[in-house]
Parts: structure tokens; C-alpha cells; sequence
């Protein structure tokens, strides 16, 4: 459900309006009309037609001035004392009154008399204003273009100065502070400025070099240059993947209670190389959403597809798997929905939207876009993958071309014990003729016949799948039926099962092997298996047992996903004569475990058939005669029998290690079901898994544009095309708003997430406006949005603020100052890394486990182990660590980092004392402290002088004689108490060279500095 608006912010704005249009009788009805219906009103008499009491709808105008129930009409424009809506907000009956007290929502009296002169004024509605595409205004006139007095840092030599407007912002910005009768505040020291844009735009602090080189550059384009400088930096693409990890709900383990760990930390780097190149937000979007569906899609486009599987996944035994794929699908829509359309879509699951004009059904409609895709792992060759293949192949040649001179001497000679081991396999082998289908057919997966005659399952699986199969064509006399389970790359772990969820990847549960030949079931004599093995217990497996009545025992390999294993059965007497052949498989235990890929034969000879480990291709040779066996054919049957001949076996197996694919990792991804198979998509009742109800087709909401007219169903890319299309009326204002806020710590609209009826109205409607066209002029560019705002004058203003201005506008909603607001919680935990020297500024690649404090790890599920990394991996920024989402990181936790439960647009940030304690104890400040404190004990120089030295790499700006003398006295203070033994100072200065009580004074110093408001505050 949408946040409820505080009623103290709509009387804040009703009375805004009233100020403003103190000169009009007629109320604005945006800004005052609206917020109080849809606070008040609408969720009895809004959108939601099962909530609608007494037949009134006013939030459309046609249905307000219809006639009620009682024949009475609410609204007669221009005729008050017609109107039963002022009769009902106005009365004095408990009966009657609205809103009714069971509410407890009672409008007051400047509420009422909007109402009342709306109504009079004629009731006119206006469409909401971000459901209208925006235009781009030119920038107001201002009274005094020069009032953004430039002072504090000025090139050498010059006087403060009198300075233009920056850019078209600063005009929108100047012409509402004129309005108000307020004035800029000047632009803050050179000092404040470089900290500012720095941690803006790559997340770390600027070192004393970097901000002195800028502070001394006497250009008058130093800054932009400083500003290009940051943009091409490459940690500027770390930064702002970090905010969009949290709306991405991004986090290296699946969640829920067993919360095991996944592998998508490729999609987090493809993130940061795609801001990093400032791929332009439209293909950012697309790519993100549909990258697999683009044309000759690449390996990158195929991974960004990650966005959409960051949805948590239930691993628990006892889950239905498409209930938690329902429950996923609901959480992509919502993300969408706040992402793109800044829209509390998901309040529609369960109903139509009680604020809002999305009804339940275009809730479900929008779902069917997101709904036909499938969800595989995708593996990841590494960078130098062709280049480790040609090493493999050379290796494998030479160990293959070394392995007969590995022959004991002491045994039966090579050659002899070869054609003892042809001799016995083609007595074993027997010929196998592939059936293929000619019907199959599931209650769930599909099952695809493949060239090869073998059958591939993909799409969604069940706790109790069937596949049942029919054959034609069927050869006489058969005597065993075989059945090959097979890997594929398209499976998880590469198969040869579908499970996902509950044990090993890739495993399946084979229950029942059922036969049947023209319509009567075919018995069997037993079964053999290659292999078998039990993920689930100590309960044994077997083919047999999957021929034995009960489903709940059968056959599994698991421990081999990724390798083929085979079970043979025989058959009591052979099948004479069939027309078809008919065969069903069920599947599943407790969890769902269906297989993947799967191929049937049949063999008609007497010799007895058993399951066996033979390559198909071998298999074939060993049935042809001896004499007709090449020299070529003898030697890939030596090479075989060399691989498994156990007096080989330690050779053999460095041979067949390297026979495998490397593959550096693997990620998640969307995959889009066949054409021919679309998953159909149905309307929830009450928003319930289990109450699904009529089917519905995709289609976006009626009250934004349309979709373009397609050949075909629309599918995913076309509704990511829709997202970004110029047309659509959304999408650039949230994306810049969203960029906005986090540059200023609020944004045009507060509501970050709700552009909605119960969102805010944005204090610089036109700016906005301005801002989401040029965005989209400028080609969709966040980079070149991020240099227009932090180059205006407004976001260069000093944070600091008079006593008059803090009373007047408290929340700067205005602008009159700069931003100012407390570091993210990465952001804290690098600077702190970067002013010890020992921040890693490594790129990309696998999350790491900085150091914690014990047993934060062991309360989740298992209570695993959180293993510090070690070297720079212990240093790495804050956006690699690990997240854990039952036992996140305590340090970015306790700073109000998101945990990747759910969608987060706007960060929240809080003050406690826990806070205090984590920047003074936490492992990471701890060893961050010590590491100053041992090198600034022994550094050469004065103490103010390396006081000075610890000050900027901290705080960036140069310190006052005042606080160069309160730390001296505080680092001699520290000094004597640990001389005096009253502290322990290896305990807190750590092992290290030279006198430990001057280390520990300096570390204690560094811990202090650490704990400074202005340390954890970008000002």
C-alpha cells in the first residue's frame, strides 16, 4: 500500500496554495484541490470500484457530478449550496459528516473553504501534472541576474566578485527565491567545493594533492575542469551503480530462511562499466529489461538482464516453486514500476489502486510483459578464454602423448591388457537405436525434441512433474529400454536436472519409469545405473527403485550435474510386436526436481543390456568388427581405455580436468520462452497465488500513451522501449529527479518513489520539467545531467545558513543554500579507508568479505562463518562487500544501508548512538586508525605540522591554528595517559615499529577525527 501522506504536509500545502493565490478566489487544483481529495476521498470514493461507496467516484469529474445514490449531486459547479459534498464536509452530524469519523481524518477549516471555492469557482480538474509530458519552458527572467555574489576562495589577487548565472538552472532556481523574497547564499570556499563535487561524483574524497591542485589553479574554468576530470574517473561509475543496486534490490545471496549464496556480482560490474561509458540511460533501460531480445544480442547485453533476477528465491523443501516465482514476478512489477515510472504500482496486486487510476487488471497486464521469460544461470567464459583453451589443448596433447609411458612395468604389459579390454567390452556392448517422439508432452515443462532425438525441458517445474512421451516406428523384439539423462549448458549447473531451488543445482528425482506398449503396461526385469547417488539423506537410489510402485523412491546422480549418466531396463520378455510405445516419467520428492535433458533407445539383441560408462562414439566402434576398425578408430579406443584404466587413474584424471570448459563464472539472467510456448499471465483475485482468474494479454496503463503499434504480441522489449520512449510522460522526470535528490539530499519531489496522487507536488514544477527534456535532448546522458547540475551556481552555494533562513525553509526546500547531508554508508567506510592509504581502488570482480565483528554471520540460517578477506581484499570499496540479506554487513547497516530485501529509491538516513560507537570501534575504523597512527608517528616533521597533515587527509580542508592546538593538546594528553599505563596501548594502537605509546596517541587521534560530524558529512 502507498505511504499515507502526513496530514501536517497536506495543510502545509493547502496553506502554500492559499498564500499564493491570495489574490484569486480559485483554489489551484493541483496543488490544493487534489492533495486533499486524495488524501480524504478517494479511497472510498476513488479508482477502486469494489471500495467505492455510495457510487461516487471523485476523482473524475464526469462521475463527481453525477447524481449520488440519494439523487443528490455532489458537485454543481459554480452552485455551493447544490452541492452535497460542502453540505457533508461541513455538517455537524456524526451521521452524516465526511470524512466519516471512523476515519479519524477530520479536514480543517482552510481545507473545507478550498473545497467550498473550488466548487464555486466551478470545479475544474486538471489532469495530474506528471501524468502529462513535460515541456521545456524557457528560463524565467530575473530581476537581478548578478545576485549570486561569488565569495570565499578567490583566485589570487582578486576581490570578491559579482557572478553571473551558471546555466538555465540557477534561473529557475533565482526567479522562485525572488518570489519569496529570499537571496542565494555565495558559493562556498574552493576547500568545500572540491570535497563536495568529489564525494558527489565518485564516492570518495578528494587527498590534500588533489584539493590543492584545484584550490591553486588560478583558470577560470578550474572547476569544470575539476568536474570532467571526476566524470571520467572510473570510479565514478562505482559511485552511482551503488544507488542503483538499491533500487535493483541487489545482493549476493537469495534470501529468505536458508539464504544461500548466488552468483550476479557480473551483472553489479556490468552496472559500473555501462555508467562508466555512460551508456545512455534509454539503452540502459533497455539492455537492463530486454537485452536478450535485442537483435544478435552479446554476452554483455545477455548480462544485464540480471536487473530482474535480484528478486529473492525460496530454497525451502516444503515451497511450491511457482508460487515463489509468482511472488518474484510481483516484486519485478513493483520495482519497475518505482524505477522507471515512480509509481506505487504494486498497491494495484490486490486491487485497483486506491489513489491512483491503475486498476487490477492493468496491473496483471503489465506483469504479462515481464511474465514469458524463463530464468537461467549463464555462464561466463573468462577474458582469456581462447587463449587458455589453446594452453589446455597443448597440455592436453602432450599428456596424452606421455600417458602409455606411464604403464606400470611391473603389471600385465599396455598392449595385453588393451585387447583384454576390447575383448570383454564388445562382449558387453549391445546396439542402441534412439527413439525419437513423437509426442511429448508434460503438465508444466515443455519438453522440445532435439536433432539428436533426445529431449530438452526448459520453462517452469513443479514438486510432482510428468513427462509422458510416445513413440512410432517401434522396432521388433526390443529387450531393454535405455535412458540416458544428459548435461546441457542451458540447465542449472549444466544438468542433467532442472532443480533450482531445494538441494544441488542441476539434480533431479527420477520416482517412476513407467512403459507401455499399445495401451498395456510393459513389465520389467530390473534395472542397472551407471551412477547414483542421494542428495536428500541416506535413503538409497536406484533405477530399480524407480520401477518399484512408489514414487517416492527412484533414481538421482546426484554429485554429477555437468555429466551424463545412463539406467538400463530390462524388460521381462521381449516386445514382439508394438504399433506404439507409450512412456511415463514422474518426478519430484519433496522439492521440485524434474529432469532437463533426456534421451530413450531401445535395444533388440539377447545379450544382456546393463548400464555402463561408454561414450556414444566409442560404443559405435566397439560394435564394429575387428577387421573393419581403422588405425584412426584403434586409437581413439586405445586413448579411452588408457583415460579409464585404473592403473592410470591418477594420470587420467589432470587429462580429463582438462577437457573441460573453463568457465570464469556464471551469472542470472532472463531468457525468453519459445514463441510457439508463451507462459500465459492471469488476473489474481485479491492478489492471491492461489486464486488466479481470467487471463490476461500485456498491455501498459490507459492513462499513459500507448504502446506503438507492433507486428505480433508486444513482449518485453517493446514495453522497455515504451519505458524510454519520448512519448511516455514519466520516465525522464523520475530519472532525474532521482539524480537530483541524491545530489542535493532531496529531491524537485520528495517522494522520490511516488510521482502519484499522494506523492508531493515538485517545488520547481518547471525546472523539473526543463530538466527531464534536456536529459532526453542531450541523448539520455546521466553523465552530462550530473556536469549541468553540479556546474550550476545553485549546487556550488555554501551549506551554511542564517538563523532567519533556517526558520523560514528548514528542509532548504527552496534552495537558498547548498546541500549538505550525512555520508552513505559506503561512502563513510571509503573515505575513512582512503585517508589511512588503504582503500583498494580495484575494479570490479567478485564481492569480498571485509573484516566484522564475530557472530554478526552466525545468526542466519547454518550460522556460517564470515571469513575476512584478505590483502587489498580486505580494502575494497564498500560496493563489493558481500551482502548477506538475512545477516547483512553490520557497519553499512547501522549507516542505513538497504539490505536487498526490496526496491529502495531514497535512502533514508538516521542518528544514533550506535553510530558513534561503530566509527570509534568498528575492525574497519580500528585498523584505519592504527594504520595513520604508525605512519604518522613515524613521520619526520613537527607534531602541529603532522597534526595538520592527519587533519586534511580526513577533513580535506586545512585546519585553524585553534584546532591545530585543541588536537596537539589532545594527541600530548593521550600520550601521557598511556605512558602513564593508564590505557593499554598496544591494545589500541596495534603491533608495529617503533614506541607504542606515540603510536597509540596518534591512532586514538585518528579515532577521534574519524567520529567527526564534518568526517561523516558532505557539506
Amino acid at each position: 500500500m502507498p505511504r499515507p501522506v502526513p496530514l501536517l504536509f497536506v495543510s502545509l500545502i493547502t496553506l502554500a496554495g492559499v498564500c499564493r493565490g491570495a489574490t484569486s478566489d480559485t483554489p489551484d487544483f493541483s496543488r490544493e484541490v487534489r492533495p486533499i481529495l486524495s488524501n480524504y476521498c478517494f479511497k472510498c470514493h476513488g479508482p477502486d470500484d469494489k471500495a467505492r461507496k455510495a457510487e461516487l467516484r471523485l476523482d473524475v469529474r464526469e462521475s463527481a457530478l453525477g447524481a449520488a445514490e440519494s439523487g443528490a449531486k455532489a458537485i454543481v459547479p459554480g452552485k455551493v449550496n447544490q452541492s452535497e459534498l460542502v453540505a457533508r464536509i461541513f455538517s455537524k452530524d456524526p451521521d452524516e459528516i465526511m470524512p466519516p469519523p471512523a476515519t479519524k481524518k477530520e479536514l480543517t477549516a482552510v481545507q473545507r473553504d478550498v473545497l467550498k471555492r473550488w466548487i464555486a469557482s466551478g470545479a475544474e480538474y486538471r489532469a495530474h501534472w506528471a501524468f502529462v509530458a513535460p515541456k521545456q519552458a524557457a528560463p524565467p527572467e530575473i530581476r537581478n541576474p548578478t545576485s549570486w555574489r561569488r565569495t570565499g576562495q578567490e583566485e589570487a589577487g582578486q576581490r570578491a566578485s559579482q557572478s553571473p548565472i551558471r546555466n538555465p538552472i540557477d534561473a529557475f532556481i533565482l526567479a522562485r527565491l525572488e518570489s519569496e523574497g529570499l537571496k542565494p547564499s555565495p558559493e562556498a570556499d574552493r576547500f568545500t567545493l572540491v570535497r563536495r563535487v568529489s564525494l558527489d561524483l565518485i564516492g570518495l574524497p578528494p587527498t590534500p594533492e588533489e584539493a590543492d591542485a584545484f584550490v591553486r589553479d588560478p583558470a577560470p574554468e578550474a572547476y569544470e575542469k575539476l568536474v570532467d576530470r571526476l566524470l571520467a574517473s572510473p570510479h565514478y561509475g562505482e559511485r552511482w551503480a551503488r544507488r542503483w543496486l538499491d533500487l535493483a534490490r541487489y545482493a549476493d545471496t537469495n534470501g529468505y530462511e536458508k539464504d544461500r549464496n548466488r552468483s550476479i556480482w557480473p551483472w553489479r560490474d556490468w552496472v559500473i562499466n555501462a555508467l562508466n561509458a555512460d551508456l545512455p540511460f534509454d539503452q540502459f533501460t533497455i539492455e537492463q529489461l530486454a537485452g536478450d531480445l535485442l537483435p544478435n544480442a552479446t554476452a554483455d547485453q545477455i548480462v544485464a538482464t540480471g536487473f530482474h533476477r535480484n528478486t529473492m528465491l525460496n530454497e525451502e523443501g516444503g515451497i511450491d516453486p511457482l508460487e515463489y516465482r509468482f511472488h518474484a514476478l510481483t516484486d519485478r512489477v513493483a520495482t519497475t514500476g518505482v524505477t522507471w515510472l515512480g509509481l506505487t504500482v504494486g498497491c494495484a496486486q490486490c486491487h485497483t489502486h486506491k489513489y491512483d487510476p491503475i486498476p487490477h487488471r492493468e496491473y496483471y497486464q503489465m506483469m504479462a510483459f515481464l511474465d514469458n521469460a524463463d530464468e537461467p544461470d549463464f555462464d561466463l567464459p573468462p577474458p582469456d578464454a581462447a587463449a587458455q583453451r589453446q594452453a589446455r589443448e597443448q597440455q592436453l596433447a602432450k599428456l596424452l602423448a606421455e600417458l602409455p609411458g606411464r604403464w606400470p612395468a611391473d603389471g600385465v604389459g599396455l598392449e595385453a591388457k588393451f585387447e583384454e579390454w576390447l575383448v570383454r567390452e564388445r562382449g558387453r556392448t549391445v546396439a542402441w537405436t534412439t527413439l525419437r517422439p513423437v509426442e511429448a508432452k508434460s503438465n508444466l515443462p515443455l519438453l522440445a525434441v532435439e536433432p539428436d532425438g533426445s529431449v530438452f525441458c526448459s520453462g517452469d517445474i513443479t514438486k510432482s512433474d510428468t513427462y509422458d512421451l510416445k513413440f512410432s516406428a517401434v522396432p521388433r523384439g526390443i529387450t531393454a529400454v535405455r535412458l540416458e539423462v544428459l548435461p546441457d549448458a542451458r540447465l542449472p549447473k549444466h544438468g542433467p536436472g532442472m532443480a533450482y531451488y531445494e538441494g544441488p543445482k542441476g539434480d533431479f528425482f527420477l520416482g517412476e519409469f513407467q512403459l507401455g506398449a499399445d495401451g498395456q503396461p510393459v513389465k520389467f526385469a530390473g534395472a542397472t545405473e551407471s551412477y547414483a547417488k542421494n542428495a536428500m539423506g541416506k535413503n538409497p537410489v536406484s533405477a530399480a527403485l524407480a520401477i518399484d510402485g512408489d514414487p517416492q523412491t527412484g533414481w538421482s546422480t546426484s554429485g554429477r550435474e555437468g555429466e551424463a549418466s545412463e539406467a538400463v531396463f530390462p524388460l521381462a520378455s521381449p516386445l514382439e510386436a508394438a504399433r506404439e510405445l507409450s512412456l511415463r516419467m514422474v518426478f519430484g520428492r519433496h522439492y521440485a526436481c524434474s529432469l532437463g535433458r533426456f534421451r530413450v533407445s531401445v535395444t533388440t539383441g539377447s545379450r544382456p543390456a546393463e548400464a555402463r560408462e561408454m561414450p556414444d562414439d566409442i560404443e559405435r566402434l566397439l560394435l564394429i568388427p575387428d577387421a573393419q576398425v581403422t588405425a584412426g578408430d584403434r586409437g581413439k579406443l586405445r586413448e579411452h581405455f588408457l583415460l579409464t584404466a585404473p592403473e592410470l587413474a591418477a594420470h587420467a584424471k589432470a587429462i580429463l580436468a582438462l577437457r573441460k570448459p573453463a568457465i570464469a563464472t556464471t551469472t542470472l539472467v532472463l531468457r525468453e520462452r519459445p514463441a510457439d510456448h508463451p507462459r500465459p499471465t492471469f488476473l489474481h483475485h485479491r492478489g492471491e497465488f492461489l486464486q488466479p482468474a481470467e487471463r490476461v494479454e500485456p498491455a501498459v496503463f490507459s492513462f499513459l500513451p500507448p504502446l506503438p503499434a507492433t507486428t505480433g504480441k508486444p513482449g518485453r522489449l517493446a514495453f522497455a522501449r515504451w519505458l524510454v520512449s519520448p512519448e511516455n510522460p514519466l520516465t525522464a522526470r523520475v530519472t532525474v529527479n532521482r539524480q537530483w535528490a541524491i545530489l542535493f539530499g532531496r529531491g524537485l519531489v520528495r517522494t522520490t518513489e511516488d510521482f502519484g496522487f499522494q506523492g508531493e507536488a515538485p517545488t520547481h514544477p518547471e525546472l523539473l520539467d526543463w530538466l527531464a527534456v534536456e536529459f532526453v535532448k542531450q541523448g539520455w546522458s546521466l553523465k552530462k545531467l550530473h556536469r549541468l547540475i553540479v556546474t550550476s551556481a545553485t549546487y556550488r552555494q555554501t551549506s551554511r545558513t542564517a538563523p532567519e533562513l533556517l526558520a523560514k525553509d528548514a528542509e532548504n526546500r527552496l534552495l537558498a543554500r547548498g546541500p549538505r547531508g550525512r555520508l552513505e554508508a559506503e561512502m563513510i567506510r571509503d573515505a575513512t579507508l582512503r585517508a589511512a592509504g588503504l582503500l583498494s581502488e580495484k575494479i570490479g570482480g567478485p564481492s569480498v568479505y571485509p573484516p566484522q565483528a564475530e557472530g554478526v554471520s552466525e545468526v542466519a540460517y547454518g550460522s556460517p562463518k564470515w571469513n575476512a578477506s584478505s590483502g587489498a581484499d580486505r580494502y575494497r570499496r564498500g560496493l563489493y562487500t558481500f551482502i548477506k540479506r538475512t545477516a547483512p554487513y553490520a557497519m553499512l547497516t547501522t549507516f542505513d544501508a538497504p539490505t536487498g530485501e526490496a526496491c529502495i529509491a531514497r535512502r533514508e538516513a538516521s542518528n544514533s548512538p550506535l553510530q558513534a560507537l561503530t566509527l570509534l570501534n568498528d575492525v574497519v575504523f580500528v585498523e584505519a586508525a592504527q594504520a595513520l597512527g604508525k605512519e604518522l608517528a613515524s613521520q619526520p616533521g613537527s607534531i602541529e605540522e603532522r597534526v595538520r597533515t592527519l587533519f586534511r587527509r580526513v577533513l580535506t580542508r586545512p585546519p585553524t591554528d585553534d584546532e591545530v592546538a585543541m588536537l596537539t593538546h589532545f594527541l600530548q594528553t593521550q600520550k601521557q595517559r598511556f605512558e602513564a599505563k593508564e590505557l593499554d596501548a598496544k591494545a589500541i594502537a596495534g603491533d608495529g615499529p617503533g614506541d607504542a605509546n606515540e603510536r597509540a596517541a596518534w591512532t586514538a587521534l585518528a579515532r577521534a577525527l574519524f567520529n567527526l560530524d564534518e568526517a561523516v558529512t558532505r557539506s
